[in-house]
């Protein structure tokens, strides 16, 4: 969902976007800490699907981010698959003290890519940085399958807020500036249907100016030497 407002006065651009992954990775931390700067200690799993709305400025246009924080319970799947269509943007979240949540990643990117209508920006996100002493998912394994599968890729930690903001804005950044591009795209071509109707157009008045000329020609009205 990547919508253009008509009227420029207020929100310029639109995009939704979701966090996907498996239940207690930290999606909605993930999402209280960069939209509401909080931090849940004790939060509970997200019930079916909740959202938050954030605006950034990106080149001076103003982006509002609306983000869905899709429950990762294998109970709530089958409820939450209807909620990938129209995203634009994914954060594709494992927790960096819990190796099982990082083995099914590629279960949920081919979710995400089985459920979404068109390319998704997605960045993966190895969440709990500040877990060191407990870590079982080295930074150069996230990096890695990253660069395999074409993602973004950054650890961050909601508890502590580190790359927090900058994992959203990387993905809402993204999405912008492929947006620009592809209007950019839109545009020359518009310029050269335009160049090629304006050719076709005096073409057709030279005919036009040929068969006239002709016609008085026949009737007369040029005079030879």
């Amino acid at each position: 969902m990547a919508f253009r407002s008509e009227e420029a006065q207020t929100e310029d651009y639109l995009f939704k976007i979701v966090l996907i992954g498996d239940s207690a990775v930290g999606k909605s931390n993930l999402l209280a800490r960069f939209a509401r700067d909080e931090f849940y200690p004790n939060s509970k799993s997200t019930i079916g699907v909740e959202f938050q709305t954030q605006k950034l400025d990106i080149k001076g246009k103003e982006v509002k981010a609306q983000i869905w924080d899709t429950a990762g319970q294998e109970r709530f799947r089958a409820v939450t698959s209807a909620y990938y269509r129209g995203a634009v943007g994914a954060l594709l979240v494992y927790d960096i003290s819990r190796r099982l949540t990082f083995e099914n990643i590629g279960r949920w990117l081919n979710e995400l890519q089985t459920h979404s209508d068109m390319n998704v920006v997605t960045i993966l996100v190895g969440n709990k940085s500040d877990l060191k002493d407990a870590r079982e998912v080295t930074t150069a394994e996230g990096k890695s399958l990253a660069e395999a599968q074409g993602l973004f890729f950054i650890e961050t930690s909601a508890l502590d807020s580190s790359n927090v903001a900058v994992a959203f804005q990387t993905v809402v950044k993204e999405i912008y500036n492929i947006l620009s591009r592809k209007v950019m795209q839109s545009q020359e071509l518009q310029k050269k249907d335009s160049g090629r109707l304006a050719n076709g157009k005096t073409v057709v008045l030279q005919a036009d100016e040929n068969q006239e000329a002709e016609s008085q020609a026949k009737k007369g009205w040029c005079c030879s030497s």
